[in-house]
């Protein structure tokens, strides 16, 4: 299987070596190889070359089985212009329509919720919605500068992501929630609404509910546990899951899977977290949210032994004080990390 690496930026290029170890430990030991090819793209290569990958990077990740990635940007370099220049030109075009952020509690990780126990999983949304290129800027400059974005839904669009949410709950715990806000936003949210119940009717073993994003904004704190499938447009799916990955203690230990479900196009798998500048170099980067996605690519691969394998050592070493990283309130390095994390795999 040909694994195509993306380190990025800042910690991203720590997280993926241990990623990349975990990756080697467990391969060896359930007997498949993993080939990499490494790519500098990022925002160091956008200040050196002026592009944060070259023209042709996009035909060239066609040919790969997946693609792993670390994070994206760096100060110096304005977000849209690294995310724009990279990130969602490779889930657009690779059509990544599905953004999958599982949640959940481990033990050893204190949840600042009062619910101790959860799992759950957000589905976004991840090629059209309100992150669309429609709209633009006039009179730049003026005091009658105006900015317009428009967000796009389709038929086609809302109608497979929300397909795969009811499938996915229908596989879990049989229980969906559509965060929506069509009180408030009258065209595109209706029509999602529409939607989703249209969708229920071919999934009838599914309970399901539709709530307005205020809702389940407040439940992730005050009931995590009500939850198992939430399903939301872009915007509402990338709050919502940097939310609940918060509740469970820390964005470091959250994973992410932009998957195109026909495999005509590899799919992409990145920690949640950003390339934290701040502390990049320092050694205390938390690695988990990397291996858990590379967890998440196993499993898409078709090894689920080896996915379940690198969980478990997840949740053995996140269970031991001296084998956590200190955003989880340890002291451990990203380095002490890793190698527990590769003896549990092996």
């Amino acid at each position: 299987m040909r694994i195509a690496v993306i380190p990025g930026d800042g910690i991203g290029r720590e997280v993926i070596g241990a990623a990349r170890d975990a990756l080697d430990a467990v391969s060896a030991t359930h007997g498949f190889k993993l080939s990499y090819t490494e790519f500098d793209w990022g925002c160091e290569r956008y200040t050196r070359e002026g592009a944060m990958m070259p023209a042709d990077g996009l035909d060239v990740l066609r040919d790969f089985d997946s693609i792993l990635l670390g994070a994206v940007g760096w100060p110096g370099v304005p977000d849209h212009v690294s995310l724009w220049g990279l990130l969602i030109p490779i889930r657009r075009t690779s059509r990544q329509y599905v953004n999958l952020r599982p949640i959940r509690t481990f033990t050893g990780v204190e949840t600042p919720v009062r619910e101790a126990e959860f799992d759950f999983v957000v589905v976004r949304e991840n090629v059209e919605g309100e992150y669309s290129e429609a709209g633009g800027r006039l009179n730049r400059g003026f005091p009658d500068e105006l900015a317009i974005q428009e967000a796009i839904f389709t038929r086609a669009g809302v109608t497979r992501i929300v397909g795969h949410a009811f499938a996915l709950a229908a596989l879990r715990r049989g229980y969906l929630t559509s965060a929506t806000k069509s009180n408030g936003i009258v065209q595109t949210l209706p029509f999602w609404d529409e939607i989703v119940a249209e969708r229920a009717e071919h999934h009838p073993g599914v309970r399901w509910d539709a709530e307005h994003i205020d809702a389940p904004a407040a439940k992730f704190v005050l009931q995590p546990g009500r939850f198992d499938v939430v399903v939301g447009s872009n915007l509402f799916g990338d709050i919502l899951s940097d939310l609940a990955a918060a509740v469970a203690g820390s964005i470091g230990i959250a994973p992410s899977a932009n998957l195109d479900p026909t495999r005509e196009f590899p799919s992409m798998f990145e920690p949640v977290h950003g390339s934290a500048p701040d502390i990049a170099g320092t050694g205390v980067a938390n690695p988990v949210g990397a291996v858990w996605s590379a967890a998440l690519m196993l499993e898409h691969l078709g090894r689920p032994d080896a996915a379940a394998a690198v969980l478990a050592a997840i949740e053995t070493t996140l269970a031991q004080p001296s084998t956590r990283t200190p955003d989880l309130g340890g002291t451990a390095s990203i380095r002490e990390v890793t190698e527990a994390l590769v003896r549990s795999a092996s």
